[in-house]
């Protein structure tokens, strides 16, 4: 006699779950392996936020995995590899190389803002300052390091950063000479520079504010009309744009810039669903992941609006609000 196994859906199981959840008011009773891919940026946050998770659920393991975002959303598109929650650097990882058929929901969560970040060590590091900084990275006895924007929105976030600095600074050409410098320099994630830099191999790195700060780094504060961190310069960063890999081989799409703004979800394949939306309300909790967050430099932006808002399971949606 063979065994008679019944699919449920994965819609109606986040239903079936949300009823669980909501009738008990937590999820104590949640277990096992909970497998993360998230961006490099968020190696240090998220380890804190998972060691707190880990106390506060007994019986749960975090398996963290970082990589750049893009990288992470095609190890759950392209290879099919188990994961439980994606955190991106970018909220429209999830939106263009996810949604709708390898996830249904995304929720924002967290910002940041681009720097340049240096040791005492590097070339005129006493000297560079917003006036300078654009001249300075083009000398040929100074080298910088960026991360690949195929692979890391902190990649193309810097080549959009390029572009907004040659307008506001009036420069012709800049982003295309600055971008043809140092390539052998790219790394598949922002986090990636940290042991050129440390090594002295480069003098600075394109990379987030909170990214510096955690590892006590050195940084130029840019202004705020090229940084990507203020919703109040939308339109101009709208002015920016790269084409970057799609989907699918041999595609591409057009990133416009916009400010930053990070995004988590439940893949579709999720070993362990209800582990993972247990891990997500965590993450979203001002007390909680959203302090750590906060402690490690990054703004925490809960509740937010959500386009996918309808497909958010219940015990999620008061961390978002409808369009």
């Amino acid at each position: 006699m063979t065994g008679l196994r019944i699919t449920i859906p994965y819609s109606l199981y986040v239903l079936f779950l949300a009823a669980i959840l909501l009738g008990t008011g937590s999820a104590a009773d949640v277990s096992g392996d909970i497998i993360i891919f998230h961006a490099g940026s968020l190696s240090v946050p998220l380890r804190a936020v998972a060691e707190a998770f880990e106390e506060e659920h007994e019986g749960t393991r975090v398996l963290r995995e970082a990589s750049g975002s893009r990288i992470s959303a095609r190890k759950i598109s392209d290879l099919g590899r188990p994961c439980d929650v994606m955190v991106s650097a970018d909220y429209v990882v999830i939106d263009s190389l996810l949604i709708p058929e390898h996830a249904s929901w995304n929720i924002k969560f967290a910002g940041n803002e681009m720097v340049i970040a240096y040791r005492d060590a590097s070339r005129y590091s006493e000297s560079i300052g917003n006036d300078n900084w654009h001249e300075l990275l083009l000398r040929d006895d100074v080298a910088f390091g960026r991360s690949d924007p195929n692979a890391d929105p902190c990649g193309y976030r810097t080549v959009l950063t390029t572009k907004l600095a040659e307008a506001y600074y009036d420069i012709p050409g800049f982003a295309d000479a600055l971008l043809r410098k140092d390539q052998r320099f790219m790394r598949p994630k922002e986090t990636d520079l940290l042991a050129l830099l440390e090594t002295q191999t480069i003098d600075y790195i394109f990379i987030y504010r909170s990214v510096a700060m955690q590892h006590g780094l050195r940084y130029l504060i840019l202004p705020d009309a090229i940084n990507l961190k203020c919703d109040e310069q939308a339109d101009l960063y709208a002015t920016a744009s790269v084409d970057i890999s799609g989907a699918a081989p041999g595609t591409t799409i057009t990133q416009i810039g916009e400010p930053m703004i990070y995004g988590v979800t439940v893949p579709h394949n999720a070993p362990n669903p209800d582990g993972a939306l247990a891990f997500v309300s965590f993450l979203l909790q001002q007390d909680k992941g959203i302090a750590i967050m906060e402690a490690n430099g990054q703004p925490g932006l809960v509740p937010s609006v959500s386009s996918t808002y309808h497909q958010i399971p219940e015990p999620l949606k008061d961390f978002t609000l409808r369009p």
